[in-house]
């Protein structure tokens, strides 16, 4: 059995071959360094080259297992992953910090992100699809640190969502009617609690006739509809140019004739844009936004919309006339449930205030205090 001494000796001959090496030359260097030749030394080498070369590294196999959402690294000897029922060690680790900091890097290159003492950390996403952060053991402890999220291979509908038990069937005629009468809407919920994942089944629902313009920080969003445009956002290069904000996306997705106007999840300024553009004739825009709860959604717009310089009134004005519900989603243990629909109105101050019209606790379902407004709002 090869050991990771050995197979970094025969990378290094490989290495000054300065090309894509063959099976005859992985014999070669095998033979070079004193190890006898069979096919699987010369398979188990290949692999690890292309591993090491171009896949995630140690990760890859955990990267190809059924059902994994999130792979987590701190530091070269933990590492965790999340298959839908909370986070578990995994059988995977690294030789030492510097073995993590490589892949890393690596990985933050071929996105063609900088990744270094001067730039210590980075969120970027690979060309498959996997959305990476890291961020180097000069600032973390244990070591450098690697968060990849998974994107699901899957499309789920609202039926998936039902037939799990994470929501009722009263629950997916009311978020059907939703998207049917086009009233704009927020996701809410914490990290990892299904935003984005309910809002592509919302949006499957969508009538094919009509075009959806997806504005994204990193791309993570894809319904089943045939008609999508997604724009993603760019950081700047390492000359410290060639900067997209989502704020600048949202404003040239108005020039696209959008039917829906979608933000992946809004975090920043791009919230004033999207209120705004709301607010001229853009029915059935929704996106996604980190709260607790429904009630906290317009504490937590106020606070963003104060990134792009409104003031309080000014925000609680455009929240009212743009968006009419913020639906739920939060995560209880290995569940990830709908629990809340709740009607946005003003309150006697003029502020906006969030209601609960509907509510769902993974046995049964009640109304809340504006069910009415509700049944009014999907009527």
């Amino acid at each position: 059995m090869l050991n990771a001494e050995i197979i970094n000796e025969v990378k290094a001959e490989l290495a000054l071959l300065g090309r894509a090496p063959t099976a005859l030359d992985i014999a070669a260097a095998l033979r070079s360094c004193g190890q006898v030749v069979s096919d699987h030394t010369v398979l188990l080498v290949q692999e690890t080259v292309r591993r090491d070369s171009v896949g995630a590294g140690a990760l890859d196999p955990l990267l190809a297992l059924p059902g994994v959402t999130d792979i987590l690294v701190n530091g070269p000897r933990d590492v965790y992953i999340d298959r839908g029922a909370g986070l578990e060690r995994a059988e995977v680790h690294f030789a030492d910090d510097e073995e993590v900091r490589k892949l890393a890097t690596r990985l933050a290159a071929s996105a063609g992100r900088r990744l270094d003492d001067g730039s210590p950390y980075v969120d970027t996403r690979l060309a498959s699809g996997v959305r990476v952060h890291a961020v180097l053991g000069t600032i973390a402890s244990p070591g450098t640190c690697l968060s990849l999220r998974v994107p699901s291979s899957r499309r789920l509908t609202l039926d998936d969502w039902v037939s799990c038990g994470s929501l009722p069937a009263s629950g997916r005629a009311l978020l059907s009617r939703i998207v049917e009468r086009r009233r704009a809407f927020l996701v809410s919920g914490g990290t990892g609690s299904g935003k984005t994942t309910l809002l592509n089944s919302l949006l499957g629902l969508v009538p094919p006739s009509e075009r959806i313009v997806i504005v994204e920080d990193s791309r993570e969003m894809n319904p089943g509809h045939p008609h999508v445009v997604r724009l993603e956002a760019r950081p700047v290069n390492a000359e410290g140019v060639g900067l997209v904000t989502l704020a600048d996306l949202v404003r040239q997705s108005l020039r696209m004739r959008p039917d829906r106007l979608v933000i992946g999840e809004v975090r920043g300024a791009e919230l004033c844009d999207l209120l705004m553009a709301l607010n001229t004739g853009h029915e059935g825009g929704c996106g996604t936004v980190h709260a607790n709860s429904v009630e906290d959604v317009p504490a937590r717009l106020e606070s963003l919309a104060a990134l792009g310089g409104f003031g309080r009134d000014a925000v609680h004005a455009q929240v009212a006339a743009a968006l009419s519900l913020v639906i739920h989603v939060a995560r209880r243990g290995s569940r990830r449930l709908v629990t809340q629909i709740g009607v946005l109105r003003r309150g006697d101050d003029g502020h906006v205030v969030a209601e609960t019209a509907w509510g769902y606790d993974g046995d049964r379902c009640f109304d809340g205090p504006a069910a009415d407004r509700l049944r009014e709002l999907v009527a």
